[in-house]
């Protein structure tokens, strides 16, 4: 009997600290699944002010043509919507959300089917690759990172 409550003792106090650090639970994960929804949405409206608002001021962008920060993005995409060009439709499928052990980080990875009018008015029809890196602080979850890139085309 003595040598069953040492055991539940230890593992007791083995097991306290593993599950304290268990990251969030399932409100957190829709809160990410929610935010990904608007974000891509406000993408797919075209609506700058409210898809720059996601971002972090000093968050980090990897895309195809490389490296980039919020000013030379929020610049290039302006530009790139005043000349004619726009997201006429987007989708996303394959959605994996992770959290840090604290729950102040998410990384949600998945993938983008978008239909995007270039200004010379030639739709393109493609599959990208996305993760975003949500960082929690004082005035809520807010992008840090992303990587986009396209998706490989399925094997045959």
């Amino acid at each position: 009997m003595k040598i069953t409550t040492a055991y539940l003792c230890a593992l007791l106090l083995i097991g306290l600290p593993v599950l304290a650090h268990a990251g969030p639970k399932g409100s957190a994960k829709a809160d990410i699944r929610q935010l990904e929804t608007d974000f891509n949405a406000a993408y797919f409206a075209n609506d700058l002010d409210k898809y720059f608002a996601f971002y972090s001021d000093d968050a980090i962008l990897w895309f195809p043509e490389g490296r980039s920060g919020i000013p030379a993005y929020k610049k290039e995409w302006t530009e790139f919507i005043k000349s004619g060009g726009q997201i006429q439709s987007g989708a996303l499928s394959d959605m994996h959300i992770r959290f840090s052990p604290q729950g102040d980080a998410a990384i949600a990875s998945y993938l983008l089917h978008l239909k995007t009018q270039q200004a010379d008015k030639k739709v393109l029809d493609e599959v990208y690759q996305e993760s975003d890196v949500w960082f929690k602080a004082a005035g809520g979850w807010r992008i840090a990172h992303v990587h986009y890139s396209p998706a490989l085309p399925p094997k045959k």
